[in-house]
């Protein structure tokens, strides 16, 4: 693969995992490296940061595939190739280990990030080879060298080691913790980095790289995840309302008001060279959100209410409820001013007031809403319905939501699986979306533009 390939197939690795990056923007980098040069490899990693990157949360991602296109070595490295040549290969033995988890112990404490990344390198070499295995099947492990490490026991000694230098025990723990997860992470990239060379960067790209945070699926989130996704919520929700005024003041007149414009064209023989409109009437939607907070489809129904929330400048009124079950109210937790962490802490409370029995009942939760809150929806309001249409085989109540959809100015429901999911087990997607729209919301952008193409 050329130097120039390598850029390209970086830069369209780029675009497959959400980045935009436009064409002008590869002219830029092309144009900013050949300026700078290709000598030192983490000037062109800020080459092409600057030319590319947009905003911080793709810079994560951005890391990942620049090591992947871009290793820092390739194999085992030039140095340790040479030394290879005057001595025999080291064996895994139990003193090598023992003498090898000392060396990295060391180098933990002093916190020495470049011994840290040889060390990573030299670990995957020494423990991580998997040989003889079947075609199409990794020939490295990182899952395989950390077990042979033994991290926690690592991170015992790392604590007990800064103690001994002066570090208090809270101290200590969060530096251990901190250090160790960062050398895991070493060591998960060398172990790409290695099979990358054999299967090529595109494919281990598309297998082991996340994509950057606002495509990545609200049902397969992990807990740093929703962290970020937190982070990113009112951001969003800062750059949407302001496109969403723009938009608005661009189409501020009304319809074409052709009794006027007619009249006002006698004074110049006919030519309507001056238009007037009719008064553009304006008109805030008002939202009443149904959320399924069961299981894992909590993420996704907060998410959707948090910047919802935060575009409430945008709306009318918003009234919030969620069900398992059984159905309660939640629009008082979206106060304005309102703590992000706090509010999230209080409406994972308040989910326990949506479940009766604990099993999700759409059917049920659509007729207790009816029943509790018949004065909720009318001819100004639009009901967005958020869950993933599983309903355990209970009675779905199609007329009860068709009633619903009936009492509202407009009707949308947003299902957080993908669409080839639907109708599989208990989901009834199809029965469901027959009465409301249905679409398939599985991540910030596609949320995103939902909410623009609603208000």
């Amino acid at each position: 693969m050329t130097l120039l390939d390598r850029h390209i197939a970086f830069l369209e690795a780029l675009r497959a995992a959400g980045m935009p990056v436009s064409l002008s923007e590869d002219l830029d980098a092309v144009a900013a490296l050949g300026l700078v040069g290709w000598g030192e490899r983490q000037q062109v990693h800020d080459t092409y940061a600057a030319t590319l990157l947009k905003r911080q949360s793709q810079r994560e991602t951005f890391d990942e595939y620049f090591e992947i296109y871009f290793p820092r070595m390739v194999g085992e490295g030039v140095a340790r190739a040479d030394a290879a040549q005057d001595q025999p290969a080291v064996r895994d033995s139990a003193a090598d280990l023992a003498a090898f988890t000392e060396e990295l112990a060391d180098a933990l404490e002093a916190d020495d990030l470049e011994r840290l990344r040889q060390l990573a390198s030299e670990a995957v070499g020494r423990f991580g080879a998997m040989p003889g295995r079947g075609p199409g099947m990794s020939s490295w492990s990182a899952y395989t060298t950390l077990r042979r490490l033994s991290t926690d026991e690592l991170t015992l000694k790392l604590i007990e080691g800064l103690r001994r230098i002066g570090w208090g025990e809270e101290a200590a723990v969060r530096a251990a913790s901190t250090r160790v997860g960062s050398y895991q992470q070493m060591v998960e990239a060398d172990a790409r980095r290695r099979i990358a060379e054999e299967k090529g960067p595109d494919q281990i790209a598309r297998i082991t790289v996340r994509p950057t945070i606002d495509r990545l699926d609200f049902l397969s989130a992990r807990r740093v995840d929703l962290e970020a996704l937190r982070r990113e919520i009112y951001p969003l929700a800062r750059r949407l309302a302001t496109r969403l005024t723009q938009e608005k003041h661009a189409r501020r007149r009304g319809a074409l008001d052709m009794r006027r414009t007619v009249r006002a064209s006698i004074g110049t023989g006919g030519v309507p060279l001056t238009t007037h409109h009719r008064p553009k009437r304006p008109h805030r939607t008002e939202l009443v959100i149904l959320c399924d907070v069961s299981g894992s489809v909590a993420n996704f129904a907060s998410f959707t209410l948090m910047l919802v929330f935060a575009l409430r400048e945008q709306l009318g009124k918003v009234r919030a409820f969620t069900f398992v079950d059984d159905i309660h109210e939640v629009t008082d937790h979206f106060a304005p001013g309102a703590d992000l962490v706090d509010t999230m802490t209080r409406l994972a409370d308040a989910t326990s007031h949506a479940a009766r029995f604990g099993r999700t009942n759409y059917g049920r939760a659509f007729a207790r809403f009816l029943e509790d809150h018949p004065d909720a929806l009318g001819p100004k309001s639009s009901l967005l319905i958020l869950g993933d249409a599983r309903s355990n085989y209970s009675d779905l109540s199609l007329p009860t939501l068709r009633r619903m959809r009936e009492a509202a100015r407009h009707a949308w429901w947003l299902n957080p699986e993908a669409r080839r999911s639907w109708d599989t087990g208990d989901s009834a997607a199809s029965d469901y979306a027959a009465v409301v729209p249905m679409v398939e919301c599985r991540n910030l952008t596609q949320l995103t533009e939902f909410v623009h193409d609603i208000l």
